[in-house]
């Protein structure tokens, strides 16, 4: 993948089951420099069909902003942390921002983190 693809800023959307769990995959995160920020949105009703069932069930949304290069590490973090078999994990390309924010993101992101 060549540079410029990795430096691609991603809006990643998750859904989590409760605000305890909200928090600890934004921390997780954002300190392992995997995504710049986490929004951690009110619950949400959700309403889906899950093994031939219909569900109805109250979520917290999370907005992940990050980049193509971290978001492999970023799914397989969240995957970690999530207890749905299924979880919704959806990376949608950002085609354009406020540059300064932009850089932003690129920067924490790629730095090297000091633990």
């Amino acid at each position: 993948m060549t540079s410029s693809l990795l430096n691609q800023p991603l809006l990643v959307l998750a859904n989590v089951p409760d605000q305890e769990l909200a928090e600890k995959i934004a921390t997780a995160l954002v300190e392992q420099g995997l995504a710049a920020c986490v929004n951690i949105l009110a619950p949400v009703s959700s309403v889906y069909r899950w093994q031939g069932k219909m569900q109805r069930e109250s979520e917290i949304p999370l907005l992940i902003k990050t980049t193509q290069a971290r978001y492999q590490e970023l799914e397989r973090t969240i995957l970690q942390l999530h207890p749905y078999d299924v979880p919704e994990i959806i990376a949608l390309p950002l085609t354009a921002g406020l540059p300064a924010y932009l850089a932003w993101m690129q920067d924490e992101t790629a730095r090297p983190l000091s633990l």
